[in-house]
């Protein structure tokens, strides 16, 4: 029978507790956005740039087409949060619109709807935000396909001053 002596149990279970105690840590301190206006005021300023875009979207072999009009929404820590939760990406996504609507964020104030911008495509499922800053933009659009629940279509942009981003949501 193997016996330990009382020196080496304890430099044992000290060794244990340093381990134990470097293992677990301070749990992760979780950051939530906090919607803040100030954050989007870079959206208001007119400006040269401009988003010119298409809807091309043949999820399941099937046509899709634009269901009416496009949003464009100002990129900010509140906004990548929300879309994140939302579109399970901040750069590009096509998720059936009641899953969507079935993530939980917190409610859009109203302040923040004063800050999305709108356009309706037409009837090629064309669409174009003008007079536009530069920044960093996300784009949704949903579209409907006979027989089908809707989409909804997500998409990172960049605008730079005086030149047209040009995107197909596919």
């Amino acid at each position: 029978m193997l016996q330990l002596r009382p020196l080496a149990t304890a430099s044992a279970l000290a060794v244990t507790a340093v381990l134990s105690a470097c293992a677990t840590g301070p749990e992760p301190v979780s950051s939530v956005a906090v919607f803040d206006a100030a954050a989007f005021s870079w959206s208001t300023v007119p400006g040269n740039a401009s988003v010119s875009g298409r809807i091309a979207y043949a999820g399941g072999g099937r046509s899709w087409t634009c269901a009416g009009s496009v949003g464009l929404t100002p990129e900010t820590p509140w906004t990548r949060q929300r879309f994140q939760t939302l579109y399970g990406s901040t750069e590009r996504a096509a998720i059936p619109a009641a899953i969507v609507r079935a993530r939980s964020v917190t409610e859009a104030s109203a302040d923040y709807q004063g800050f999305v911008r709108s356009e309706t495509c037409d009837g090629g499922g064309r669409f174009r935000f003008a007079g536009l800053p530069a920044g960093s933009w996300f784009l949704i659009a949903p579209v409907t396909s006979q027989g089908s629940e809707p989409v909804v279509l997500m998409r990172r942009v960049t605008t730079r001053g005086g030149q047209m981003t040009d995107v197909t949501l596919d």
